[in-house]
């Protein structure tokens, strides 16, 4: 069903929707302090299976069309816009320039890793 589809866009598909779900269950826990710490290891437990489901599955499809550490370096790209975005609309923090600026030299890290030399 998927054959047309570049493995590159299935692989950063899911690794876009493991990342949702690792968001939410690392981080979304801070908009309810009151909750109890083993409820929320528990919820987070949960949230994280779907992070797997989608994880390792883009490892599996990707892995051959990127290597190891390009994969890696996907997902915490990935991983930081997310995040960004995240803390911005769900947590309501602001998104100061010091923060761009670093995750910009994350981005940058990832120009020397995909580039081949």
């Amino acid at each position: 069903m998927l054959s047309h589809v570049p493995v590159s866009l299935i692989t950063i598909g899911l690794l876009v929707c493991s990342n949702c779900f690792m968001t939410f269950a690392w981080y979304g826990h801070l908009k309810f302090p009151s909750v109890s710490l083993w409820h929320v290891v528990l919820i987070s437990w949960c949230i994280a299976f779907f992070e797997y489901c989608f994880q390792v599955p883009a490892n599996r499809v990707g892995y051959g069309h990127f290597n190891a550490a390009e994969l890696k370096t996907i997902q915490e790209i990935l991983s930081l816009s997310i995040f960004m975005v995240f803390s911005v609309l769900y947590l309501h923090e602001d998104l100061r320039w010091n923060y761009i600026l670093g995750f910009a030299m994350i981005v940058g890290a990832a120009f020397v890793i995909f580039h081949q030399w």
